[in-house]
């Protein structure tokens, strides 16, 4: 029966580099009025009109999700308030990336209320480029251990167990930080995915 004592356990990397084909938009709107009332209602009126900014330029219903909602005072001087701000964010996925420059310009030309916070890339479809980690980590996991056997003058044996390391997601995750005035291109750029595995093998008999 094996021991610990009779086993190599060694931990594999891989990793696979994809581009991103969607990008994940966050913008939203932000107001300041008199009232708490009339921000609020302000604020709604301009994240509809974000809203339907959005769809004309292609976004689907499903595609669209309010990110945020706040209310809340600007003092003058505790406990004098002097205004109400209001904010209400929504997050849009972008599924063609062509389309990406045209969207950020449809979001800008809402108003003054517009805000743009970022954008950030991602693979719609992780699965292939992940398995293709996998793979590549357990291969480097036999390596290792083949030379670690050979090391200690023993025959590798037979696989005992198979562990996934816990690994980040994609990285490095592309990110841009926009101003509502800033009309520049957007590039995907490339993620880098990546998997761990940990593999325990008996020594073989010698």
């Amino acid at each position: 029966m094996d021991t610990e004592q009779q086993r190599i356990s060694v931990v594999g990397e891989g990793a696979v580099e994809a581009a991103p084909d969607v990008m994940r938009l966050s913008a939203g709107v932000e107001v300041r009025r008199g009232t708490a009332a009339e921000a609020f209602t302000a604020a709604r009126d301009a994240a509809a009109r974000l809203v339907r900014a959005l769809r004309g330029a292609g976004i689907a219903d499903e595609d669209l999700r309010t990110s945020e909602l706040s209310l809340g005072p600007e003092y003058e001087a505790y406990p004098k308030v002097a205004a109400y701000r209001a904010a209400q964010g929504v997050e849009a996925l972008v599924r063609d990336l062509s389309q990406a420059d045209r969207v950020i310009d449809v979001v800008a030309g809402v108003g003054e209320e517009a805000r743009l916070s970022g954008v950030a890339f991602e693979l719609s479809a992780p699965g292939k480029a992940l398995e293709q980690a996998r793979a590549r980590a357990f291969r480097d996991a036999a390596a290792k251990a083949a030379q670690y056997a050979e090391l200690a003058g023993r025959p590798l044996g037979r696989v005992v167990s198979v562990t996934e390391e816990a690994r980040g997601g994609p990285q490095p995750m592309a990110y841009a930080t926009l101003a509502a005035e800033e009309r520049t291109s957007v590039s995907p750029g490339r993620q880098t995915l990546s998997a761990g595995v940990r593999v325990v093998y008996a020594f073989g008999d010698l």
